[in-house]
């Protein structure tokens, strides 16, 4: 696995994942499992499949975390960025269209769940690091190249 960047508070979100999943919904499921064991026939048992089924999730993202974790590199905010677009910035955006986003440029492992997150590795967000407001980001699409003029660019602390 290689090492992967991650920025402060996404490190702290994966951390709490793993912790929750591992001290609290893991022995919970396994009490049930066991319970529904204990009622006798499990082909049958809908309890018994599908909390012995969500375990198998549980374990797999487990593993998954634990691996993840030792492998990311945090990468702080630092003063010098500010200005420009770089990994953990907020970007507000806008094209020709008028259609306007904010999106944040964060890790891979970050942008599960969460619509305005881009990962360091997309076309957009290697269009616009090292931008500042003003300037064009040209981003190529399967409909050829895109235009978008960086409105405003902020970093912010987790809240």
């Amino acid at each position: 696995m290689r090492t992967a960047i991650v920025t402060r508070e996404g490190f702290d979100k994966l951390k709490q994942e793993l912790h929750f999943l591992w001290r609290e919904e893991r022995p919970e499921i396994t009490k049930k499992v066991a319970w529904a064991a204990s009622l006798g026939d499990r082909s049958e048992n809908a309890d018994y499949q599908y909390n012995k089924k969500r375990l198998r999730e549980i374990d797999w993202r487990v593993r998954y975390l634990r691996k993840a974790i030792e492998n990311l590199k945090v990468v702080d905010y630092s003063p010098e960025q500010e200005g420009k677009v770089f990994f953990g910035a907020w970007v507000e955006i806008e094209n020709d269209d008028g259609q306007q986003l904010t999106l944040r440029v964060v890790g891979y492992d970050e942008i599960f769940g969460r619509k305005n997150y881009i990962s360091i590795d997309s076309p957009m967000a290697r269009a616009l690091l090292k931008k500042e407001v003003d300037d064009e980001a040209i981003v190529s699409t399967p409909d050829g190249d895109k235009c978008w003029y960086i409105n405003k660019i902020f970093y912010r602390q987790a809240e």
